[in-house]
């Protein structure tokens, strides 16, 4: 033992570990950590840190995965056990009558351009543009004194065909009565056979000649006939009632009566009764048929609607416009309606096929082309529309759904044939 009571070891120490007695220092010295000592103590703290870094990263990745892993399983699940709520329209079927709108011209019953088959000067004019005229009142009468000459010769060349034809006849009734005398002498014997040859040649020469004379007067009174007609056209007369329209000489016009280049003098516009022309397409063409009930409106005339029934129709499309030629008579005995105005005409054209309603924004359009949801027994069935015609916010269709149906409007994109809905509200189809 030492001074200090310790007893000496020496085994297991060496001179290198003296300096880590503690007993071998000042007490009232501060013990300071030797550099490797502390330098085990750093890394045995920075593996325990590492390894709880890593730990806690493991362990927030797996939560993490965990998480999102409940998460996709909870939203498939909803997904899958999700009831979308649907807002429907009911279909409506169409009415037996459709009605359609179209653009018209309306046009004169019987329009008339009067043009000249004489020719010479006005030497009078009688009606002037807005009269009322009937039916064989002059217009004009022309000064055609060429005319008036030549039917005077021809009439005294007909009296000379005349004279000749006389004197034919008479000539005829001499050779009869000669004849008549000379045939019991040549029977007898008491005038040669010669002299009755000749009695009969004469006989049958003049009855040619009265024929010869009798087609002589006749072709000139045909031709007196054609003249007298040719002068008459110089009287110029309205074909039917009606209102000059217009109105193209006046008194000292030169007008012409060729067939070609006659001179357009009046247009006589009949107008008790109006023709509308309306082109109806083909999509309503089928049903268009004379009876048709119509009603045409101008624009410039607001408070009134013109009655009428399609007339006449064209019998074929035209091949360019795919449309149909139509005609209605409007009674217009107080003259309301004018030719030549643009009008409207509403048609009630009975259905050839019948056809549905569907709102427009219950239609489905993908590469299968128009589709639309119908809802039945609370789930969806995807159904291809045939569209007949589109008005904008609603469709009419012939095939793919029936009156009474309950199609979805805005269908969800992700809806497929099959899926559950609820319905939210039904709304009704428009009514055409």
């Amino acid at each position: 033992m030492n001074d200090l009571g310790f007893r000496n070891r020496t085994d297991g120490f060496t001179a290198d570990h003296l300096d880590d007695r503690p007993f071998d220092r000042d007490p009232q010295t501060p013990q300071k950590p030797r550099p490797k000592a502390r330098r085990r103590r750093g890394m045995r703290v920075f593996a325990v840190g590492a390894f709880l870094l890593v730990a806690g990263g493991v362990a927030f990745g797996a939560w993490s995965h965990y998480s999102q892993a409940q998460e996709v399983t909870a939203t498939a699940e909803q997904e899958r056990d999700f009831v979308p709520s649907v807002r429907v329209a009911t279909v409506k079927a169409s009415p037996t009558v459709m009605s359609v709108t179209l653009p018209a011209t309306t046009a004169a019953f019987a329009q008339a351009e009067i043009y000249a088959r004489a020719t010479g000067y006005i030497g009078q004019r009688f009606v002037d543009i807005g009269d009322r005229v009937k039916q064989g009142q002059p217009l004009a009468e022309l000064a055609v004194p060429e005319q008036d000459d030549q039917i005077s010769q021809n009439v005294a060349t007909r009296n000379q065909l005349q004279a000749a034809l006389d004197q034919a006849q008479a000539n005829l009734k001499l050779a009869q009565v000669t004849w008549d005398r000379d045939r019991p002498l040549v029977n007898e014997g008491w005038a040669t056979q010669q002299q009755g040859t000749i009695d009969v040649q004469t006989l049958k020469a003049n009855d040619a000649a009265v024929g010869v004379a009798q087609a002589n007067i006749a072709a000139q009174d045909k031709l007196l006939m054609t003249l007298r007609q040719n002068r008459d056209y110089a009287s110029v007369t309205a074909p039917f009632n009606g209102v000059i329209t217009q109105r193209n000489v006046d008194v000292g016009s030169l007008v012409q009566g060729n067939a070609n280049t006659g001179t357009f003098m009046f247009e006589v516009m009949q107008r008790d009764v109006i023709r509308v022309f309306v082109y109806v397409p083909q999509d309503a063409a089928f049903g268009v048929a004379p009876g048709v009930d119509a009603i045409i409106r101008v624009p410039e005339i607001p408070n009134r609607e013109f009655p009428g029934k399609v007339t006449r129709i064209a019998d074929a499309l035209q091949s360019g416009t795919r449309t149909l030629l139509t005609e209605i008579d409007i009674p217009n005995r107080d003259e309301a309606l004018p030719p030549g105005v643009y009008c409207t005409v509403e048609l009630k054209i009975p259905r050839p096929t019948p056809s549905f309603v569907v709102p427009a924004e219950a239609i489905i359009f993908n590469r299968n082309g128009l589709q639309v949801a119908v809802v039945n027994n609370g789930k969806t069935e995807i159904r291809k529309l045939e569209v007949t015609r589109d008005f904008g916010t609603w469709v009419e269709a012939d095939a793919g759904v029936k009156p009474g149906e309950q199609v979805i409007l805005s269908p969800p994109v992700n809806l497929v044939d099959g899926d559950k809905v609820q319905l939210r509200s039904n709304v009704m189809a428009p009514a055409t």
